[in-house]
């Protein structure tokens, strides 16, 4: 009676156990295409962009992250090149299957053009990561840069984006 009861009681535990997760990667690879808003900076006018995004997991819900964009922007009636690398810090508020994040990247944004347009920017962002399986996600994500160049004033610019990831 005391087998079949310590039996019984093994057998229960087993089916009631609940399964196991697997844990999310810590390093991921992506792409992003989004609308860069450049607020007439340097007399830009505003452009969709490609990015490729990347990220690492520090520790307690800290991300180390970079977004590099190229876009095709009309300045003066002619279509010009910018690009803008940034790398960023950004905080997990949840570490689950959706992963909303607040952070702050530095970045830079070079537009070549008839003469070569420099500005370094530091801004907020805001976003979330939704995982589809163990190692890919999509993502949302908003941003708003402060952009500065000597000899120029202080220009403002609105990011949106939208992106898959793939997690390794």
């Amino acid at each position: 009676m005391r087998t079949l009861l310590c039996t019984l009681t093994i057998t229960l535990a087993l089916l009631g156990a609940a399964p196991a997760h697997a844990q999310f990667a810590n390093r991921s690879l992506g792409l992003s295409l989004g609308y860069m808003d450049f607020n007439n900076t340097n007399g830009l006018e505003n452009a969709f962009f490609v990015g490729i995004d990347a990220s690492l997991y520090i520790e307690s819900g800290f991300e180390l992250v970079s977004l590099s964009k190229v876009a095709f922007p009309r300045a003066n009636d002619k279509r010009v090149v910018a690009l803008a690398p940034s790398l960023g810090i950004r905080y997990l508020l949840l570490e689950e299957s959706i992963r909303p994040y607040v952070g702050s990247d530095i970045s830079y944004l070079v537009v070549f053009k008839d003469s070569t347009s420099n500005f370094v920017g530091i801004g907020p962002n805001v976003g979330v990561d939704f995982f589809t399986s163990d190692s890919v996600s999509l993502g949302l994500r908003a941003q708003y840069n402060f952009y500065i160049a000597l000899n120029e004033k202080t220009q403002a610019s609105l990011t949106l984006s939208a992106g898959i990831s793939a997690y390794f």
